[in-house]
């Protein structure tokens, strides 16, 4: 009996020396570098595609689903997905036919994982009907999310700063 009780300790030390061993995790490959100019690449793309008044290009860069929601400068509060917010550029290079100027400035970003975000100053000179010039100068903050290997934009706030004591934006803010 002893040899039995014996037998069975060995076998039982054995077999729960096996469940402490885990097998070793993966390797974590720091993909952020490659992530920030990928980002960094998408921008330039915006703003490439902005300065062409192409919606088409401009639209590539974000995500496709009803998810996507933009916080822009001019009204409504918000647009939910896609179509809503195409359509806004649309109607802003509708409302200004003529040559734009856009740039990207002080771009900042942040990547963890399959998420993303920045933060930019972003300018831009529009020409409207009658050839009058309008500057403007937003303040951005992006979310990014990564969908079948590529960043895409999936959540935007662009802001003005406001005179408090006016209660009017300041367009041109510097």
């Amino acid at each position: 009996m002893m040899r039995v009780k014996g037998l069975l300790c060995a076998t039982l030390a054995v077999g729960l020396a096996g469940c402490n061993s885990a097998p070793a995790p993966a390797p974590v490959v720091d993909t952020s570098a490659a992530d920030q100019a990928a980002i960094r690449a998408l921008e330039d793309k915006f703003a490439a595609a902005f300065n062409a008044k192409d919606v088409n290009a401009i639209m590539a860069l974000y995500s496709s689903s009803d998810d996507l929601v933009v916080f822009d400068v001019v009204p409504p509060r918000q647009y939910t997905g896609w179509a809503a917010y195409k359509k806004d550029w649309e109607d802003t290079f509708a409302a200004y036919p003529g040559p734009v100027s856009f740039q990207v400035n002080d771009l900042e970003v942040t990547v963890g994982g399959n998420v993303a975000y920045s933060h930019s100053i972003q300018s831009g000179t529009f020409t409207d009907k009658k050839g009058k010039k309008m500057s403007l100068t937003v303040r951005v903050t992006d979310g990014y999310k990564k969908v079948n290997g590529q960043w895409v934009i999936a959540h935007e706030h662009a802001s003005i700063p406001v005179d408090l004591a006016t209660m009017k934006g300041i367009p041109d803010s510097k």
